[in-house]
């Protein structure tokens, strides 16, 4: 399986587009993950060549910078490699399975500072 397809590279925006936004606001655009393990890499933004930035789902709950080469060598305990969910459907960081609550904390509190 192709973990990035043109269609995913197309949609992803580049590294600190997402800046200005409330945190839980950013769009994921795809999930990869571990199928024999517990760990999830949301993507938000793509730098066009290696390095995504977005939620990290593993031993914690992270948001930060993780690379296709990486996703691409990693193994879980069984040998099996990172897959992309073919089903997953963009959605805002804060709606995705397993965010933490602070995300969904600080939308919800940037929502309230609108006027």
């Amino acid at each position: 399986m192709k973990l990035l397809t043109m269609a995913i590279r197309k949609r992803l925006p580049p590294l600190y587009a997402n800046e200005e936004l409330p945190i839980g606001h950013a769009v994921v655009q795809t999930k990869f993950f571990t199928p024999d393990s517990n760990w999830t890499f949301y993507a938000t933004e793509f730098d066009g060549d290696d390095t995504f930035f977005g939620l990290v789902l593993g031993l914690e709950a992270e948001l930060g910078y993780f690379s296709l080469s990486e996703m691409k060598a990693i193994r879980g305990p069984w040998g099996l490699p990172v897959e992309r969910d073919m089903h997953f459907k963009p959605k805002p960081l804060r709606e995705v399975d397993g965010c933490p609550q602070w995300i969904r904390d600080s939308a919800h509190a940037d929502e309230q500072d609108e006027p």
